[in-house]
C-alpha cells in the first residue's frame, strides 16, 4: 500500500516540476535572460525530449545569446580599452559555456548546431596575457619602486591569463625584487649589559613577528642586522630603537596595622537548674597587619625609521611601558575567632619574591612591542 501511494504523489510532482521548468525557461525568455532560458531549455529536454515549448524556443534563446555577446565582443574589439582582451575572453567563456550545455542533450541537438568557442577563448587570453606581459615590461623599465610594484601586478596578471606565459614568471620575481622596501632592524645597546640578553629577545621577538605578519605590506620585508651579509640584503631603510629612563624593581613596602574585636559567645562548664550549660558573652581581639609589596618597572624606547642613503626620517616616536608587580599577604597575632573569611584568606597568602630582573624588563617592553607592530603596521602604507 505504502509503495503505491509514494508512487501516486511522486508523478503528479514530477508533472509540476516540468512544467514549472518550462514555465521559468519561457518567462526567462521574454524577459530577455537568454542564457538562463537556453539552460532552463536544456534541462527541460533532458527530461522530456519532445516538449514543444523548449524545442521551438531553445534556437531562438541560443540565438540570441549569441548575438548579445558577439555585439558585446565588437564593441570591445573597437574600443581603447587596454584590457579589453580580458572582457572579451569571458564573453566567449559565456558562450563556450552554452555550447557544453547544449552537448549535455541529444534533443537539444536536433535543433541547435552550438559554436565552439574554445580556439577563441584561447586566442582571447593569449592576447590578455600578452598586454599584461607588455604593461609590465615598460613599468619594470621606469626603474624605480612605484612602477616595479605595478609591474608585478602585471605580471601576475599576465600569469593568471596563462601561466607560462614567455619568461613571465622571473620578470615577476625581479619586479618584487626591485620594488620590495628591506627595513633592516638594527641592535638595540643598552646602558647595562645586565639587561641585553633580554633586549635581543625583544628585538628577536620583533623581528621574527614582522617577517611572519600578513598586514605589514606586500612589498615591506623586515631582516634583522645580522642577515644584511649573510642573505645579501639590499637595506633601503634602518629601524632604530633605543631604550632611556628605564627603572627596573623600584620596590614599595606598605603596611596596614589594623586592630580588630569582636564580640563571642562561649560556653561555660556549668550547668543550670535544667542541666543546660551556661553560656557568656565576651570580646575577642587581635592585631591584623596587610603587607603589600609592589614592584614596578617602567621605561620609554625611543624608534626612528631612516631612510638608506639619504638619512631621511620615515617615522620617529617615543613609546612609553610599564609593568607592575604585586604581592600582599597578612601576618596576625591575637586570638584567631576575631577573623572574617576574607581575612583568614589572605592569611594563607605568602612572602613570595619578585620575577628576576630580566623577566620585570621584559613583561615592561610588552605594551610597547604592541605599540611598535601597530605603528608599522600603519606605516607600511608609505614604505
Amino acid at each position: 500500500m505504502f509503495p503505491v501511494l509514494r508512487k501516486s504523489l511522486l508523478l503528479p510532482a514530477l508533472a509540476l516540476l516540468l512544467l514549472f521548468a518550462c514555465k521559468s525557461g519561457e518567462k526567462l525568455y521574454n524577459k530577455g535572460r537568454y542564457d538562463e532560458a537556453v539552460n532552463a531549455f536544456v534541462k527541460k529536454l533532458q527530461q522530456r525530449p519532445q516538449d514543444e515549448t523548449a524545442l521551438r524556443l531553445l534556437r531562438e534563446a541560443y540565438n540570441q545569446s549569441l548575438a548579445s555577446h558577439e555585439a558585446v565582443v565588437n564593441r570591445y574589439l573597437v574600443s581603447n580599452d587596454a584590457l579589453k582582451w580580458e572582457g572579451i575572453k569571458q564573453e566567449y567563456r559565456a558562450m563556450q559555456a552554452l555550447y557544453n550545455a547544449i552537448h549535455t542533450s541529444p534533443a537539444a541537438l536536433g535543433v541547435v548546431t552550438p559554436k565552439d568557442y574554445s580556439a577563441d577563448i584561447s586566442g582571447a587570453r593569449q592576447n590578455a596575457a600578452d598586454v599584461r606581459y607588455q604593461r609590465g615590461v615598460a613599468l619594470l623599465q621606469q626603474n624605480n619602486k612605484s612602477a616595479s610594484r605595478q609591474a608585478f601586478d602585471e605580471f601576475v596578471a599576465c600569469l593568471a591569463q596563462q601561466r607560462d606565459y614567455k619568461d613571465a614568471a622571473a620578470l615577476r620575481d625581479q619586479a618584487f625584487a626591485e620594488g620590495v622596501t628591506n627595513v633592516i632592524v638594527s641592535r638595540i645597546e643598552v646602558r647595562s649589559p645586565y639587561y641585553q640578553f633580554t633586549v635581543d629577545q625583544f628585538r628577536n621577538s620583533l623581528v621574527n613577528d614582522l617577517k611572519n605578519a600578513s598586514d605589514m605590506g606586500r612589498f615591506v620585508r623586515y631582516y634583522d642586522e645580522s642577515e644584511l651579509t649573510t642573505n645579501n640584503i639590499r637595506p633601503d631603510a634602518w629601524l632604530q630603537m633605543q631604550f632611556f629612563d628605564f627603572v627596573v624593581g623600584e620596590t614599595h613596602t606598605d603596611r596596614y596595622a589594623q586592630d580588630l574585636s569582636r564580640d563571642v559567645v562561649v560556653q561555660l562548664n556549668q550547668q543550670d537548674s535544667t542541666g543546660k550549660y551556661l553560656e557568656r558573652h565576651i570580646t575577642v581581639r587581635g592585631t591584623l597587619t596587610t603587607i603589600t609589596r609592589t614592584v614596578i618597572t617602567k621605561g620609554m624606547m625611543d624608534y626612528q625609521l631612516v631612510a638608506q642613503g639619504s638619512n631621511r626620517m620615515i617615522s620617529q616616536d617615543r613609546l612609553p611601558g610599564s609593568f607592575t608587580w604585586q604581592n600582599q599577604f597578612a601576618i596576625f597575632k591575637g586570638d584567631d575567632r576575631v577573623l572574617d573569611d576574607a581575612q583568614r584568606k589572605l592569611l594563607q597568602n605568602r612572602d613570595v619574591p619578585p620575577p628576576p630582573p630580566q623577566d620585570l624588563f621584559m613583561a615592561f617592553t610588552r605594551p610597547i612591542y604592541s605599540q611598535m607592530a601597530g605603528n608599522l603596521q600603519r606605516l607600511s602604507g608609505v614604505l
